[in-house]
């Protein structure tokens, strides 16, 4: 059996997924980045290759993708996140036209053609407003988790406006409405509407074509996905697997080269 190994090193988690011959993921890992990006990077893998249940020699070849993926040290290539976003949101939904991709630190917007390849694409890298480090801040300053915070903004009937989406000055925003008596689930549904109001902003830049994909660890938020499809006026698709979903591209294409490889 051929095996192809993705590993997505991000801010502030890892990835790892195997997947082989017939396209199934047959091992995943998922911790925390930390401060050794390497030994996460390795961790990682070496805990998806323990699920799947065969030794390391077993697969073929290994791709690194993310902010980290020259850390990726004894992987075989390396390709960028944007790249693997892309097709991995094109494998889970195969009529994917964009792809909104939001994780710890950056967003990034990609319109993508039929067989997954970039078109063309946008990212706020310079900037962590509207990710999930942002929503951590929020989450912190109403001293709740972030598994809480999506299902109570759902709950929010008059969302507040908040007068920035900066990181730095989210708490200030969110304080002042805790001294105004602002009930919290309405304090989240404005933070969730107003990360959705820019995050498509910054797609708009790419063009907004159907069929729209939702990636990364923040599309696990019920909330922003609500928030989003609000601001869109349509559905967006979210997989169980869109945590993985940049991992999940590497490995495909670690599992393409590794068919190249064996048929040398």
């Amino acid at each position: 059996m051929i095996t192809g190994g993705g590993v997505d090193v991000g801010s502030t988690q890892t990835k790892a997924i195997l997947l082989n011959d017939r396209r199934e993921i047959v091992g995943r890992a998922l911790i925390g980045t930390g401060a050794n990006v390497s030994k996460a990077a390795e961790g990682a893998f070496l805990t998806a290759v323990e699920h799947a249940g065969f030794p390391r020699e077993a697969v073929g070849y290994v791709v690194g993708t993310g902010y980290g993926r020259y850390k990726v040290t004894f992987g075989d290539a390396q390709i960028t996140e944007i790249t693997c976003h892309a097709k991995g949101a094109q494998l889970l939904f195969p009529s994917t036209r964009t792809v909104i991709d939001m994780g710890g630190q950056d967003t990034k917007a990609i319109k993508i053609g039929p067989a997954g390849e970039v078109l063309d694409f946008c990212m706020n890298d310079k900037c962590a407003a509207g990710t999930g480090r942002f929503m951590q801040a929020a989450a912190e300053c109403l001293g709740l988790s972030l598994d809480e915070i999506g299902p109570m903004s759902l709950r929010g009937q008059t969302p507040v406006r908040l007068t920035s989406v900066c990181t730095v000055f989210v708490e200030s925003d969110i304080l002042s409405y805790v001294a105004q008596r602002k009930k919290p689930e309405d304090i989240l549904a404005g933070v969730h509407k107003a990360i959705a109001t820019r995050t498509i902003s910054l797609v708009r830049r790419v063009g907004i074509e159907d069929e729209i994909t939702f990636t990364g660890g923040v599309a696990r938020n019920v909330g922003m996905v609500d928030a989003l499809q609000a601001v869109l006026g349509r559905r967006v698709n979210v997989s169980v697997e869109a945590h993985f979903n940049g991992a999940l591209g590497a490995a495909f294409f670690a599992l393409e080269r590794a068919e190249r490889l064996a048929a040398a």
